[in-house]
């Protein structure tokens, strides 16, 4: 007991005195130190880690991760401090006082060292058969220390079963190292509370509720656990076999859609940095490849946003016109399967609220097996639909037994972004230096509403070029300068905003024009609106809802599961962290200001389909039966 106790430092240590009254500024201020001799200034509260990251000094940590709180887990990011008998965790250590620091001595390198090789003491697996091979963090720290033996032996058979049960995540627990980075994310930062830490000391394992498999809790398939899972214990289910199987196969028909987040990140996979767009280079890699059909998911974007919009005005008008006291508003997005399961689970009594607008995903996957099928003169039994998307939820989301108004399996497969990249890679191709080229016909180029879906608040921005214009008979870019809706721009967890109509409104478009008769009833009126990326931003303004707070009178909101919406998927590069998601989103808005088209609206391929196709327009009956899910259908949580 004795030898226990000399392990805690004693209080007097818990900060180092203070030389000068002076060395401390006020709240908001610096404070100069020492870091490896070297004298700096940081902001008072700084974290050593912090204060070391700015000044371009490595350390190593494991459990630490921008998006996350601090949990100190690792100790991987040990380091002395003048005066204090043990070493410090640095992510863990906020700066209030004047002290030295050292980062590297032998006590430190040793520590470190030793911690590796009790984390690989209890680690299994063969590294060059690890999905993570190459960009596993604890594999990567392993080499830069040096290790090249198993100082505490290793487990040579594995003591979990991998739990295979989701069609989104797997998780493997014999390659987990306890950081929590996953419990943190599933609690922290979207609120859903799926992972926890349960028992304790050398049984400490990271379980579900009762250690039930992943599709019998409450997981919303966002992925974003697998984003900050330093090693391969959790990863996304690969189909990426049975894809291959589908193009060597002759008599099979392969479709390919890609999503416009994955092409602004594609290129990290290829050591490109973040912010580059490769949609050309991705077109021609797809072809090379095999697939049959090559195309854009922005398509479908813009017909969503025609779909949602016009759901949106007979909503309105229903309740505004027709007085009809079972219309639900605020009108919810539905485009984010994370958002819609999280919904289903925490808030079904919201339901209601959900357009029945499917996803861009699953109207592109229903129109491939009919409208395509048709065009081409296949089968629509031999065209197998794959999807190129940013989120592991649209994995599950494709094999939601509601999604087969197509008469088959509307999207049969879902790819992110990182194994498609595995794929390109396997076929010997090096995205970077190949030529663009075009998506394919018969539904040609999209619009930049479409594309900027990608970013939280996109879907948002992209129904205002579309409302404004349809509503107030001016061009968007007359209310709102080049086009660029910037008030539902950004990465505040929770934006809100209101766009007053006026006394001045168009005339109804043909397109609508058997829906209302005019736009008389809106005048005066003022449209409110909210945008929301992750689900923990998604409670607050559900539970003010709830409460009959401001933003229970919106009329319309969007909603997207992950952090920074499409461009922070879960089946996004890793890593991921704010600048990253920054840099993407720039790239995706970029590319929406080169094009000519930037309007939903004006997309004259979406406009050849209710001409040819859809022939009762948005929301008839041809429609609803195949761009809209049905409430009959529709129920609660559909295991």
């Amino acid at each position: 007991m004795k030898n226990k106790k000399t392990l805690r430092a004693p209080v007097s240590q818990k900060a180092h005195i203070v030389e000068k009254p002076e060395d401390i500024t006020t709240i908001g201020g610096t404070i100069a130190i020492e870091i490896n001799e070297k004298k700096v200034t940081v902001p008072l509260g700084t974290t050593i880690l912090e204060a070391c990251q700015q000044n371009n000094i490595h350390i190593p940590t494991l459990c630490h991760h921008p998006d996350l709180c601090v949990a100190g887990v690792c100790r991987l990011c040990v380091v002395e401090v003048e005066g204090m008998r043990t070493l410090q965790a640095s992510c863990a250590y906020p700066i209030t006082a004047r002290m030295k620091i050292k980062t590297s001595t032998p006590m430190v390198r040793k520590a470190r060292k030793h911690i590796l090789d009790l984390l690989l003491s209890e680690h299994y697996g063969e590294c060059y058969s690890c999905v993570r091979n190459s960009k596993c963090e604890l594999q990567s720290l392993s080499k830069e220390y040096g290790i090249e033996e198993f100082t505490f032996g290793h487990i040579k058979e594995p003591k979990h079963v991998i739990d295979k049960s989701s069609f989104s995540v797997l998780r493997d627990m014999d390659k987990c190292v306890l950081c929590k980075r996953c419990v943190r994310t599933c609690i922290d930062l979207q609120e859903v509370g799926v992972l926890e830490a349960t028992y304790k000391g050398d049984e400490t394992t990271i379980s579900t509720f009762m250690d039930r498999p992943l599709a019998g809790v409450i997981c919303i398939n966002c992925g974003q656990c697998i984003n900050r899972c330093p090693t391969g214990a959790l990863r996304a289910n690969d189909p990426s076999d049975a894809i291959w199987n589908s193009i060597d196969d002759p008599k099979k028909h392969v479709v390919i859609q890609t999503a416009p987040s994955p092409r602004a990140a594609i290129g990290e996979e290829f050591g490109l940095e973040a912010g580059h767009s490769m949609t050309g280079q991705l077109n021609t890699a797809l072809k090379r490849i095999g697939f049959d059909g090559v195309f854009d998911t922005n398509f479908t974007a813009d017909l969503t946003i025609i779909e949602e919009g016009t759901e949106l005005i007979i909503r309105l008008f229903k309740a505004l016109v027709n007085q009809d006291p079972s219309v639900s508003l605020p009108q919810f997005t539905s485009c984010s399967p994370g958002w819609v399961k999280y919904l289903e689970h925490f808030y079904p009594e919201y339901i209601d609220n959900l357009s029945s607008a499917k996803s861009p995903q699953q109207m592109f996957g229903t129109l491939f097996k009919t409208y395509y099928a048709k065009q081409k003169g296949i089968d629509p039994k031999d065209i197998v639909s794959v999807a190129v998307m940013p989120c592991s939820a649209k994995k599950y989301e494709c094999n939601r037994p509601e999604m087969n108004d197509s008469g088959y399996k509307d999207v049969d497969y879902g790819l992110t972004t990182r194994e498609l990249a595995k794929m390109i890679k396997e076929a010997g191709i090096h995205l970077p230096e190949l030529p663009k080229d075009s998506f394919d016909s018969p539904f040609g180029d999209a619009s930049g509403a479409g594309l900027i879906f990608g970013a939280t608040g996109g879907v948002m921005e992209a129904a205002i070029r579309t409302v404004v214009e349809f509503v107030l008979g001016v061009k968007v870019e007359d209310v709102f300068k080049n086009a660029n809706v910037e008030v539902v721009r950004g990465f505040e967890g929770v934006k809100y905003a209101e766009i007053p109509i006026g006394d001045k409104v168009g005339p109804v478009p043909d397109l609508i024009k058997h829906l209302v008769p005019n736009w008389d009833w809106l005048k005066g009126a003022t449209l409110k609106i909210a945008v929301a990326h992750g689900t923990a931003n998604a409670k607050k303004i559900m539970e003010d809802i709830k409460a009959g707070g401001k933003f229970s009178e919106c009329h319309f909101i969007e909603f997207m599961a992950c952090p920074g919406g499409c461009i922070g998927g879960g089946g996004q590069p890793i890593p991921t962290s704010p600048e990253i998601r920054k840099a993407r989103a720039k790239a995706i808005y970029s590319e929406d200001e080169s094009l000519d088209v930037r309007k939903s609206h004006e997309n004259k391929h979406v406009l050849r389909i209710y001409e040819e196709f859809l022939k009762d327009g948005p929301c008839g009956h041809l429609s609803h039966e195949l761009l809209h899910t049905h409430y009959t259908k529709r129920g609660k949580y559909i295991a």
